[in-house]
């Protein structure tokens, strides 16, 4: 078995063959299939993000995509297998939360459109209510009002190749590129003033 059987299922597998791509896969798959463990690389761009893209699906198998966002580190590695996130106040509807109850299957989905990276997370999930010290070291400086914790123990990951996806910049991130030219404009229109007779 293959950490990539969490995804590849026997009807995925027979669609790869049909289409021409299996064999590239089951090389995979024989080399060890994706990774489990959070590694040093996926740490440091977890750290970086501002958001992600959370799916649950429940008992009946409904989908359901959520966005989350925050301050970069929001997402946090608490230890090789296992990501965190205090959940905070939103629109009240609850359906993530109610469909982890159901089923504890989720899909997490990073991108870093500035670097045209993507990072797949397969996992289960646990809500964690009425945990102040597990809130407090979820929490992070403008992250909103934590109302519980997500923890989701990762089983399996991949890197998607940067094919198709647009490169995007995150306004805050353009605003302080354009203070940093326009700092530079004006020492230099002073240097000239100073030349100037």
């Amino acid at each position: 078995m293959s950490t990539s059987d969490i995804a590849f299922t026997p009807t995925v597998k027979a669609v790869q063959a049909r289409k021409g791509s299996r064999r590239s896969y089951a090389r995979m798959e024989q080399s060890g299939g994706w990774a489990t463990d959070i590694d040093e690389n996926l740490a440091d761009f977890i750290a970086g993000q501002r958001s992600f893209f959370l799916a649950t699906a429940n008992a009946s198998g409904q989908p359901y995509i959520q966005h989350r966002g925050g301050p970069r580190g929001f997402l946090k590695v608490l230890d090789p297998r296992t990501l965190a996130f205090a959940d905070v106040a939103g629109n009240r509807q609850y359906i993530s939360v109610g469909n982890i109850e159901e089923n504890p299957k989720v899909h997490l989905f990073l991108i870093d459109y500035a670097t045209r990276q993507r990072i797949k997370v397969w996992g289960t999930a646990k809500v964690v209510e009425d945990d102040p010290a597990l809130l407090a070291r979820l929490s992070v400086p403008g992250g909103g009002k934590p109302e519980r914790a997500m923890l989701i123990h990762v089983e399996a990951w991949d890197a998607n190749c940067p094919q198709h996806i647009p490169m995007m910049f995150d306004a805050e991130d353009v605003q302080e590129a354009l203070a940093v030219r326009d700092r530079r404009i004006a020492e230099l229109e002073a240097r000239l003033a100073k030349l100037s007779p």
